[in-house]
């Protein structure tokens, strides 16, 4: 993602950083970062907005689907804890 702030994800927005093939949530920003947090939780980390790659409809549902796979397995109590 290139270009003004108005380019940039909102708040909650959930998005793919290309660096680290990570699916996150946008949670703020800080100076020319923005603050991701893991789908389930855990420690947020910086990215720089041009390694963003906003979610195709599908690719959404597929993380959505994943996060709710591994919530329902730490539930079950057959998954790694969550990282609070």
């Amino acid at each position: 993602m290139t270009g003004s702030n108005a380019d940039l994800p909102p708040v909650g927005a959930i998005v793919l950083d290309t660096v680290r093939n990570h699916v996150g949530r946008v949670m703020g920003a800080e100076g020319p970062y923005l603050q991701l947090r893991p789908l389930d939780g855990g420690r947020e980390w910086d990215v720089e907005p041009t390694h963003l790659h906003p979610l195709t409809g599908a690719e959404l549902l597929s993380a959505l689907v994943a996060e709710a796979n591994a919530r329902s397995r730490r539930s079950l109590g057959n998954g790694p804890p969550s990282a609070s």
